[in-house]
This record gives C-alpha cells, structure tokens and sequence, in this order.
C-alpha cells in the first residue's frame, strides 16, 4: 500500500526538521523542497529554487497536503537587501506553489501556509484571536499582509487553504527560540526585557505539530488559524518562569538601550523580544483542539527535562 504523501517546501530548518520527523513517524512519505538537496533518512529532499516551476511540482500530483514553511529568516537587520529577500522568499515561494497545485490532476487536498502572529498590532491591552484581532503596521506586518494576500490569490478551488499565524515555537534545535532564551538563562542575562510588560506567545513544538496534523483533518478549518498557546504571558513573569525551570536564581534585566544596541552587534532587531504579541487560537479550541502544553510552566518543565 503507498503511503500517504505530505510536502514540505523549505523544510530544512529548525521547523522543518521537527515537522518531518512527527509526519514521518506517522509513517506518512515525507517530501522536502530544498535548494540543497541532501541524504536525509526521515524525508526525501526534493531540489526547487522556490521561483519557477520544474520537475518538483510533480510532487504535489496526488499528496495529502503541502505545508509551506518557505522564507528567509527575519533574523537579521532589516535593512533594504534584507527586507527585499524577505518578501522575495515569501511571495514567490507562496506563487509558485499555488501555480503547482493548480495544474495537477489530483490536487493536495489542503495547503497550509505559513504567516506569523506578528501580523497583530502591539497588545497589551487584550488578546487578538483570528476574528477581533486588529492587524498592525510597519514593515513586519506588512510582509504577514502580503505573504498572506499571495495565498488568497493563488487558484487552487479544490485545495482548502490555511494561513498559519503562528508564535514562537519552543523546541530543541540550535536556531530555535528556545535555544536563545535557555543561553541568556544560563550566562545569568535572563532578566527583565524592556519593560517588562510585553506579552509573549509561543507554542510548544509537540503542539506546533499536533495542530498541523488536526489542521490537515478538519476539513472545516481554513482561512487565518492562530498558532498559539492558549496563555500568553508578560515578559517579566515569562523569563521568571523561565530562570525558575533552569534552577537560575539571577538574571540580568536588559532595557530597551542595551537591546538596541546589542541588536546592532548581533546584526538583528528587537521587535522578537519588545513587540507584545498577545495572542489566542480560538479557532484551533473551538474546533475542539486540545493542548498538552498549555502554560509555560509545563512546557519549559518538558524542555528543560527533556
């Protein structure tokens, strides 16, 4: 019997690794898009240059569904090269896509793309969920609005389309987010950030890929989905909890000055840890999705443990 097809363009980092294993593990096939195609012994990696059509898009002819984590990183200054790369990434990357699916004969029944919880205005006031929330502004948002616009435009009539709003995932893995905060943790600079105030949402990577799997069966579920855990949470009280899991008594608090300006040495910015993204799925809970890591708390305690 042939198993069950699955493509991943852009597949090969933090995200992509994790998402792989979980579908492979599922014993799903697992189907990379990749620029450097390489011996991997959970997916088949597939070459595209994530522009024109090739040989690739024969993939999608008959797969179960395409999830696109396709893009540059955003870590990095936002200068006009960087800025232009970035939405290069995203739109052609998302155009190209769509022009595969809609010449196959059997298309992938749904197509899950990536966007990011960014796309919100700066709340502290309230939560944004998918229908009350209210979009921002700047150049961050602006990349969300279009990555998302692409999606919206591309003809695909028999493939369900989800533009995935997700927040930072916590997972092992090097470039990860949790990587970044466990090292400021342990060197003792795992303080305060700015005021303080700023919410922060993350999701826990076995949630990040059990939502995928439930997003890819319920046909019911299309349109903007907020990946998110259901508790955002201040950045003061976070990186608490955070120094409390990794047994780390003291942590240096970091004002906006000293973010700005180690942002310029890193060659990045600071909108990951000064932005308030308060965010919740309520779309994913009402469609009766449940979390195994819900809180912080029990997320680093699995992390930190793991």
């Amino acid at each position: 019997m042939n198993q069950l097809r699955i493509i991943i363009p852009g597949g090969t980092g933090f995200l992509g690794h994790h998402v792989s294993a979980y579908f492979a593990a599922q014993n799903y096939e697992v189907v990379v898009l990749t620029r450097s195609p390489k011996p991997d012994s959970v997916a088949r990696q597939v070459a595209w240059d994530g522009a024109m059509l090739g040989s690739w898009a024969q993939e999608f002819d008959g797969a179960v569904a395409v999830i696109n984590l396709a893009g540059r990183t955003v870590n990095c200054r936002y200068n006009e090269k960087n800025k232009r790369e970035i939405y290069d990434s995203r739109l052609r990357s998302t155009a190209v896509i769509g022009k595969a699916i809609e010449q196959c004969a059997a298309p992938p029944p749904v197509w899950i793309n990536s966007s990011s919880a960014t796309i919100y205005r700066y709340a502290e006031d309230r939560a944004m969920d998918e229908e009350t929330g209210e979009i921002g502004e700047g150049f961050s948002v602006d990349v969300c609005q279009q990555w998302e616009k692409a999606l919206a435009e591309a003809t695909t009539p028999h493939t369900r389309k989800i533009a995935l709003r997700a927040a930072m995932v916590f997972g092992h893995g090097d470039d990860g987010p949790y990587a970044m905060f466990h090292r400021l943790v342990r060197f003792g600079l795992g303080g305060t950030m700015g005021s303080g105030n700023q919410y922060i949402s993350w999701i826990h990577i076995e949630d990040f890929t059990r939502a995928l799997a439930w997003l890819i069966a319920h046909d019911e579920l299309d349109g903007a989905i907020n990946l998110s855990s259901p508790n955002p949470m201040p950045n003061r009280e976070f990186m608490r909890l955070f120094r409390a899991a990794c047994h780390q008594p003291m942590g240096l608090p970091a004002t906006r000055w000293m973010l700005e300006l180690g942002a310029v040495f890193l060659r990045t910015e600071t909108e990951l840890p000064l932005k308030s993204r308060r965010v919740i799925p309520r779309r994913l809970l009402e469609s009766g999705f449940r979390f195994e890591f819900p809180t912080v708390s029990k997320a680093l305690e699995h992390l930190v443990n793991e």
